[in-house]
């Protein structure tokens, strides 16, 4: 198993070139093609107000994006040349940025997108990565919205509870973590839910070590703090470069509402996370 096709999302946001350098990085690691989408969805007046923008507003607008997306088109194809990278797909689209990116991972084996950022006018809703990483059908590797990432997976914590969607990230992580110089399990509290053996932790870590993965298991018992903090925390004592874990929530009324640990790791996350459900 290996990444042979990875997808990135683009947009205007001042965090792109960070994104796309870490994209490009993985892509030659793994030999892989690197397709890049730019996916931003228009703006869309109400019908009352047509009359009132006027159309030369509307073809100003129209144009700046048009302008935007040739930039975007060309500062990727400037970094992919840069860092000796040829295997590279440019796509674009104007149809919501979760529909299209789940459309387009149907054909990746990794996704890459940044965390949300208020601050960051990149168009994008704050509820991307919460809603795609549930579609995407496929791992997602979220980054900060702040700082540098000269290595990712190098130093790796699995935040591990035996679930459908921790297992899921594990197994969607193995092209990482073979590669990894040291990949540490964490199993929290683990009486408040379901494990696979009287060690929790240990057969996911014996399953890991067939496929050449060496693993240390850590099981915090108790913690004063909740799940999600408790887990940056233990990133930060390890000095994780990238964070393993599934994504839980649930639908309701149509709209996804995710788990308190996802909630905090994509409101707070100081390290790369590669999330799947």
């Amino acid at each position: 198993m290996s990444y042979k096709t990875i997808l990135i999302h683009i947009d205007p946001g001042k965090r792109c070139a960070t994104r796309v350098e870490v994209a490009i990085r993985l892509a030659l690691q793994y030999d892989a093609h690197l397709v890049a989408l730019y996916s931003l969805a228009p703006v869309i007046f109400p019908g009352y107000l047509m009359a009132q923008v006027g159309a030369e507003i509307i073809a100003a607008r129209e144009k700046a994006a048009a302008e935007e997306v040739a930039r975007a088109e060309a500062d990727f194809t400037r970094q992919a040349l840069t860092a000796g990278l040829m295997n590279v797909e440019w796509r674009k689209t104007i149809d919501d940025p979760v529909d299209a990116m789940s459309i387009h991972a149907r054909c990746a084996d990794l996704v890459v997108i940044g965390q949300s950022d208020s601050a960051d006018d990149s168009g994008v809703a704050p509820d991307f990565p919460e809603r795609l990483v549930p579609a995407a059908g496929r791992p997602v590797l979220i980054l900060p919205k702040i700082g540098s990432f000269p290595t990712i997976g190098k130093r790796v914590l699995i935040a591990w509870n035996a679930s459908r969607e921790a297992t899921r990230a594990v197994t969607d992580a193995i092209p990482l973590l073979k590669l990894a110089d040291n990949v540490s399990v964490m199993a929290i509290d683990p009486k408040q839910g379901e494990h696979d053996g009287s060690v929790p932790g240990a057969d996911i870590a014996l399953y890991l070590a067939r496929h050449g993965v060496q693993v240390e298991v850590k099981t915090d018992y108790g913690a004063d703090i909740d799940v999600g903090n408790e887990m940056l925390s233990r990133a930060a004592d390890l000095s994780a470069d990238l964070i393993v874990m599934g994504c839980y929530g649930h639908s309701r009324l149509k709209e996804w509402v995710l788990g308190g640990a996802t909630r905090t790791i994509l409101e707070s996350m100081t390290t790369p996370v590669l999330m799947s459900h």
